[in-house]
């Protein structure tokens, strides 16, 4: 390149306009970044995208010296794409925005209030530019959808699955199911469901086209009903592995109380060693054959395997409200605060639990299964957004090569959405919702985190937000409610 065409470049780069937090650009570019598409395919750069209304209108290979000489015929345009704002990405990283499928929006913990921005700041801030809601208070949850779409809040895109409670039988099951599509909601969430009730309850929600997410549990119902009634996709891994014992029941010891979390989560770290494995295989191949998704949550259990880890997690410092750390202490009364004398056995268990676990998310995506990615934060020592970057870590633990972990997050997520084509990729048509990361995702998820100022760009349908400034609103909250409550409680924000 000449010394003029770089002197060129560097004005250009000096007077470019960047976009102001918040707004959406009528023409937004975003030059000069290597680009991972989403769909499992490797990085390629460097490449200029160019936004318009909200969507990918271009995306053209830049070659700063074939431009400055002006040449043609090599498939690289000669000039650059110009636009009301301009990111000068300098070669930075650009991933599709993540969608997590297991989110939910939380106002409160145990009745301690914590505000909404918190949860949507976060979620942004850690480049989550879509959320499936699988539990939340609906009506204020379906409001906060349209105020997103309209660009009102920041947030992400919500996706709202309202719980379907409890039905005693069939015509209570199709009520409901009639009542949800009524709300306006765009899918369903299923937990604790007998198996006839669950029948028709699926039955009538994919006649009127609302998508659904079981949490199976233990109960009657397995993966075997999922695949028969045409579940969307199941949440965690309840029911999979019990679709595989050769008795059809854990070998659970005589004073197991279910409804006694301790009891719950100990013996379900002893799941997957009592699977019988042929079985298994013939369960995740029926799941993919009928286009049954897996959305596994693999950050929510962890503290099983390593509860001195959970506890002590560094964006705990300036990062965890104090409503939310008070909900973590071991406490039976509030969900997922189960860790009451848990015990070197129990995370004995609960490592191997998640080597045949892994093993088996392998072999379902070997045979052809789709798996999302959720991070059910919110419970279990995990926060808002940081459970979903600790997810791709923990796909990548699994042996999924790092792009892989990424379409499990991007493309994957928007195909269990039914939101495939539009959705999920960084490809022309497609909604403009992108992150620009300092630092190479593919080499260190860590890069992504706020506590590296990893994510500079999280756009949303075409709508800038700089991450660090999200971040920054958030440790102000967090700051702001630990001065009025006094002292944390409990060890968790100290990271000792």
């Amino acid at each position: 390149m000449t010394r003029t065409a770089v002197l060129a470049l560097a004005v250009s780069a000096a007077f470019a306009q960047a976009p102001t937090h918040g707004q959406r650009p009528k023409k937004l570019v975003v030059r000069n970044v290597m680009v991972v598409e989403g769909n499992g395919t490797p990085a390629a750069g460097p490449k200029d995208i160019v936004i318009e209304n909200g969507a990918i209108t271009a995306i053209v290979p830049f070659d700063p010296v074939a431009r400055s000489a002006g040449v043609t015929g090599t498939g690289r345009a000669p000039e650059r794409p110009t636009g009301d704002a301009i990111i000068e990405g300098n070669g930075r990283y650009v991933l599709p925005g993540l969608i997590n499928l297991h989110a939910h929006l939380q106002e409160e913990r145990a009745f301690v209030p914590m505000p909404r921005d918190y949860v949507l700041k976060l979620w942004l801030a850690t480049g989550i530019t879509t959320v499936r809601d699988v539990g939340s208070t609906t009506a204020k949850t379906l409001a906060y959808r349209e105020m997103s779409k309209k660009g009102e809040i920041a947030a992400p895109r919500i996706f709202v699955y309202p719980m379907f409670g409890r039905a005693k039988n069939e015509d209570e099951a199709r009520a409901r199911i009639r009542e949800i599509k009524q709300q306006g909601a765009d899918g369903v969430k299923f937990l604790g469901t007998y198996r006839d009730v669950l029948g028709a309850a699926l039955d009538e929600a994919n006649k009127l086209g609302l998508r659904s997410a079981h949490h199976i549990g233990v109960e009657e119902t397995t993966a075997w009903d999922d695949i028969k009634f045409g579940t969307t996709s199941i949440e965690h891994w309840y029911g999979i592995p019990d679709a595989a014992f050769k008795d059809g029941v854990q070998g659970f010891p005589s004073g197991y109380n279910y409804a006694n979390e301790a009891d719950r989560f100990r013996w379900a770290g002893r799941i997957w060693r009592e699977a019988d494995e042929k079985e298994l295989e013939r369960v995740l191949k029926a799941m993919v054959e009928k286009g049954v998704a897996w959305d596994p949550t693999l950050d929510i259990y962890e503290a099983g395997r390593d509860l001195q880890r959970a506890q002590t997690q560094p964006a705990f410092r300036e990062y965890l409200h104090p409503a939310l750390e008070e909900f973590f202490a071991p406490n039976l009364a509030n969900h997922g605060s189960y860790y009451v004398n848990w015990s070197s056995t129990d995370e004995t268990y609960w490592k191997e639990n998640y080597q045949i676990w892994f093993r088996a998310l392998r072999d379902f995506e070997r045979l052809g299964g789709t798996i999302g990615m959720g991070d059910d934060a919110g419970f279990i020592y995990q926060i808002y957004g940081f459970g979903m970057l600790r997810n791709l870590e923990l796909h990548q633990e699994a042996g999924f090569h790092p792009l892989k972990a990424i379409q499990h997050a991007t493309a994957n997520g928007a195909k269990i959405l039914g939101e495939e084509r539009r959705l999920g990729r960084i490809r022309v048509g497609w909604a403009a919702d992108l992150l620009v990361v300092n630092g190479n995702p593919l080499e260190d998820f860590k890069s992504l985190s706020p506590l590296k100022n990893g994510i500079e760009w999280t756009i949303k349908d075409g709508i800038a937000y700089h991450a660090p400034t999200l971040a920054a609103n958030v440790r102000k909250m967090v700051a702001e409610a630990r001065a009025k409550n006094g002292a944390p409680k409990t060890p968790a924000s100290s990271g000792r």
